[in-house]
């Protein structure tokens, strides 16, 4: 196995503890539209898509058109909201400055979010500006350019990346891309037996808590050193 070179970390429902956040402004919004029950419904599994992609999806599933304004308007309470109110992942900030691999953030989010909630981690030091969001590439997550352009940028080949991710769309990026991936499951919008999900996509480990990021990054990497060793 290549040996890893770079830690590359998702930051919502990794880092931060957002999208508890952003899928309650989602539903109080959609709710005008849609019964509270089947929006429910349609929205489970669909954490780490973007929201214009979830919009389409329930005016397709509904037969309905929100206003043209809906998602710019959706934005502004999401940002102001996760500006003042989001939240580190316990452990996390601990684990990151714990690893010695440089570091990179990957995410569907846009950069100006991306930096607010590593500010609000306090990571900003630690990250030194290697932030890669959304709106730096054509196609955000599922498709893997967002942490193609990572690796190119930190000048590591993709299979000598490690990723941290919580959610289907975000493994699915990194394994596009030719990375190995560790499934986090401990923030709060995650539901039961969503590690089963994340091993279903291949990852090479499940975490439940970030305090357990370092013990598992070194074993995967003693994995490997043994492996070359044979």
């Amino acid at each position: 196995m290549p040996t890893i070179e770079l830690l590359i970390s998702d930051c919502d429902g990794v880092i931060v503890d957002s999208e508890i956040l952003t899928h309650r402004i989602l539903v109080d919004a959609l709710s005008v539209y849609v019964r509270r029950d089947e929006l429910d419904a349609a929205l489970e599994g669909t954490f780490g898509l973007m929201v214009p992609d979830i919009i389409t999806l329930i005016e397709k599933r509904f037969d309905l058109e929100v206003p043209a304004d809906f998602d710019s308007k959706l934005r502004e309470r999401t940002e102001a909201l996760l500006a003042t109110d989001v939240q580190a992942i316990p452990g996390a900030r601990d684990a990151l400055m714990t690893i010695d691999l440089p570091l990179a953030v990957a995410s569907n989010s846009r950069r100006h979010n991306l930096a607010s909630s590593i500010d609000r981690a306090g990571l900003t030091e630690r990250v030194a500006g290697n932030l890669f969001s959304s709106d730096m590439v054509p196609n955000p997550k599922p498709a893997p350019d967002v942490y193609l352009l990572a690796a190119e940028t930190m000048g590591v080949p993709p299979g000598h990346c490690l990723v941290v991710e919580d959610s289907p769309t975000g493994v699915l990026a990194a394994r596009r891309a030719g990375m190995r991936v560790i499934g986090f499951t401990g923030a709060s919008h995650i539901p039961p037996g969503h590690d089963a999900v994340l091993r279903e996509l291949g990852v090479t480990a499940v975490i439940n808590d970030m305090r357990e990021l370092p013990a598992t990054v070194t074993a995967i990497m003693a994995g490997q050193s043994a492996s070359a060793g044979k």
